[in-house]
């Protein structure tokens, strides 16, 4: 089982990105555009919403609501540093 460092704290961007920062220090953008025509991220499309992610307690994922996070594995795989 493959163990990914866990979030710190996260900060939206412009063009639906947001900008992760990991406890391990590193740093990695994550374009969530493509989500976009998924359930249930098309509620993202609402920029306020988009602005309210957060960082999951635990480190675990981003989220924005009940219904919408993300793992911290889909971001530190798929997102780019910085």
């Amino acid at each position: 089982m493959n163990m990914y460092p866990k979030i710190r704290n996260v900060k939206p961007l412009r063009g639906k990105k947001i900008e992760v920062a990991f406890q391990n220090g590193d740093v990695k953008i994550y374009d969530c555009h493509p989500l976009l025509g998924e359930e249930p991220f098309k509620a993202l499309e609402d920029e306020a919403l988009f602005r309210t992610v957060k960082a999951d307690k635990h480190g675990y994922a981003v989220m924005w609501n009940d219904e919408i996070d993300l793992a911290e594995s889909e971001i530190w795989i798929n997102g780019h540093t910085g």
